[in-house]
């Protein structure tokens, strides 16, 4: 698989007067999984859109290392909208088999591919079956070997997890992170935040057509962190709330969450919590995805 990097830089579109994306300026790099999120209507779709041509943006450029994104490339990129987009009446294996023709493959070679890809999916019993006689989730996992069926060097999937259950969430999870694993540079959006939180590399948050955070999943986290931490430790941690400057923010036994005003001060914590016992963990707590979003959002 060949790789490509993706940049996205001070890409602007309105409808009339309304400015619907202004400024938007991330990357999508090879081999990572970019997780896309933010509310309804905050601009997700229609950048994906311009990212495929499907959408002209207003300004800006999307570059693909470092040149113009071009029609030629854009055959390489794998697209799976957040509407289903297969036919109906169509076998699960023959469409998946039709649409790799369409890039090219032979049909030998295609219905390998796809139906490789499709037991890999966990629809190894469902090749024969037609695309309207499936759930709704395995509808989703057959759209996603659609868009994956060509080996592209780019994926941009809008909502991949939308009506998966738990188990299929951790399959296609799974079949995500082997191909980015490979090289591919994958940008995915999705309302589930817990499953961005643990399944994305990078991290793009966009709220009313403009990008309010951008980065590494732990940037992101240690640029939003609180002065606060977690000490777990033997016998009553009451003593933490006479401590001078230390604010106690939940307290059980052992255990206690409280705000420091400095590194200095929670080691100073850490120092009398060894004084009184064992010490069984301490450490900073790291803000979630959840708490990240609300806060650049508000």
């Amino acid at each position: 698989m060949t790789t490509g990097h993706l940049d996205l830089s001070g890409v602007t579109k309105s409808y009339g007067s309304r400015r619907v994306l202004d400024d938007i300026s991330f990357q999508v790099a090879p081999g990572r999984l970019t997780g896309f999120v933010g509310g309804n209507g905050a601009g997700k779709t229609t950048t994906m859109r311009i990212v495929l041509g499907v959408l002209a943006s207003d300004g800006g450029s999307v570059r693909l290392d470092g040149r113009e994104v071009t029609d030629a490339d854009r055959r390489h990129f794998g697209y799976m909208p957040e509407e289903r987009g297969l036919y109906p009446k169509m076998k699960v294996l023959e469409q998946v088999t039709y649409l790799a023709r369409l890039h090219g493959f032979a049909k030998a070679d295609a219905t390998a591919r796809g139906e490789e890809l499709l037991v890999e999916l966990g629809l190894g019993e469902r090749l024969h079956d037609t695309i309207q006689s499936l759930s709704l989730g395995n509808q989703q996992r057959a759209q996603i070997a659609a868009a994956l069926v060509h080996d592209p060097e780019v994926l941009i999937l809008d909502e991949p997890f939308s009506g998966l259950d738990p188990l299929a969430v951790d399959v296609v999870a799974g079949v995500l992170q082997s191909r980015a694993a490979q090289g591919c540079s994958i940008l995915f959006s999705s309302h589930q935040l817990d499953v961005v939180e643990r399944l994305c590399d990078d991290l793009v948050i966009i709220a009313a057509g403009t990008i309010r955070a951008a980065g590494s999943r732990e940037e992101l986290r240690a640029r939003h962190s609180s002065p606060r931490y977690e000490l777990v430790s033997d016998g009553d941690a009451g003593w933490i709330r006479s401590e001078p400057g230390i604010a106690v923010v939940d307290f059980e036994g052992g255990t206690a969450v409280f705000d420091a005003p400095s590194p200095e001060d929670a080691q100073r914590v850490l120092r009398t919590a060894i004084g009184h016992g064992e010490v069984h963990s301490f450490a900073p707590q790291r803000p979630s995805l959840a708490q990240i979003f609300k806060e650049v959002i508000l």
